[in-house]
């Protein structure tokens, strides 16, 4: 299963989610994930991007889909306008340095972050990462039937690797279960990276999804003043 390429253009898309959004708000409010699917929101909305013919408009449509009916988070279109994928590993490498330093010691080893390893282990980065936003989505509950389905098929438009649909499927379909999540962290900074994308898509004004978020991170087995920096270095990036 190849994950890299995709996953980037996922992330890279919410620089379109942020501008169609931008563009459709102007002229009527936000509607759900109904009527944007249906089109209804205008040219600017997520029915247009849905019907584009470009890897980054199918690439919109499907995290417009993971999203749901969730806003567009400023956060995640921001790191997204600074590289998609190694923007993740950039935040958490410098994330690791302020909070090493914070605690008055120098780095035994420089954090292996996937914007500093090896391509094969980019992918492995970039499979837990992709494992992270799926979970990250279903969060707030929003993701039913009808929505897997959707999410499915849209996945599939963008790239038909049957591996990746047979992975889909079963991760769409089993219970929310950080723990699970937490095992595709092979590494202390693949942890940190999946933390990081998955604050990037939970609302934090949610209930929900804040005691997932929290749950998420006793299980990735970050260090609180860690998590507290990772936290700190997505709203920056923000800025």
């Amino acid at each position: 299963m190849n994950t890299r390429g995709l996953l980037d253009q996922l992330l890279k898309s919410g620089q379109d989610l942020l501008q169609n959004k931008a563009g459709g708000a102007q002229n009527k409010p936000a509607g759900g994930l109904g009527d944007l699917l249906g089109g209804k929101a205008g040219a600017g909305g997520l029915g247009g991007l849905l019907s584009g013919a470009g890897g980054g408009a199918l690439a919109a449509g499907a995290m417009g889909l993971l999203l749901g009916n969730k806003r567009i988070r400023k956060t995640g279109g921001k790191v997204a306008l600074y590289g998609g994928l190694a923007a993740l590993g950039v935040i958490a490498y410098k994330a690791y340095g302020n909070w090493q330093a914070q605690q008055g010691r120098a780095p035994q080893t420089e954090p292996q972050t996937l914007d500093r390893v090896p391509a094969a282990q980019v992918e492995q980065h970039s499979q837990a990462i992709l494992k992270a936003l799926v979970a990250a989505a279903k969060a707030d509950g929003h993701v039913d039937e009808r929505e897997r389905q959707l999410i499915e098929g849209e996945f599939t438009r963008l790239d038909n690797d049957q591996e990746l649909r047979h992975w889909l499927h079963a991760e769409l379909n089993k219970p929310l279960d950080p723990t699970d999540v937490a095992r595709a962290a092979g590494t202390p900074e693949m942890a940190a990276e999946m933390y990081i994308a998955s604050v990037m898509l939970v609302d934090e004004e949610n209930f929900m999804e804040k005691s997932y978020l929290d749950e998420l991170a006793r299980q990735l087995k970050l260090e609180p003043g860690l998590k507290v920096e990772l936290e700190n270095q997505v709203r920056q990036a923000s800025a």
